[in-house]
């Protein structure tokens, strides 16, 4: 690390390998996907810069799945339980259209 806290980002000499264990530059990350996937499964997440600065991570779908748990039907109700406006009385309507006879 540098002394402002800023990752360096030079390049590793070497083409198409990560900049260090875990960042790649965009460039190579495409080239070499498959490989910034199965790092991000097996080891640790990567991280892909754009011209220099981080740009995105790849992380394992059971890593992002714990940190960000999918959104669900009881989810959205526990949380429109819990807002300010829980006691809003919301009117269901339901529209009725007449149905036609179709010839297939």
């Amino acid at each position: 690390m540098q002394a402002s806290g800023r990752r360096n980002d030079r390049r590793s000499g070497q083409r198409g390998k990560p900049t260090s264990d875990h960042v790649w530059r965009l460039q190579d990350a495409k080239a070499r996907f498959s490989e910034v996937v199965r790092l991000a499964r097996a080891h640790r997440p990567q991280r892909v810069t754009v011209h220099g600065r981080e740009a995105v991570v790849v992380v394992a779908a059971e890593d992002y799945d714990r940190l960000q748990p999918p959104l669900t039907g009881q989810a959205i109700v526990e949380a429109l339980g819990h807002s300010p406006l829980a006691e809003v009385e919301i009117e269901r309507v339901s529209v009725k259209a007449l149905a036609r006879d179709v010839e297939l």
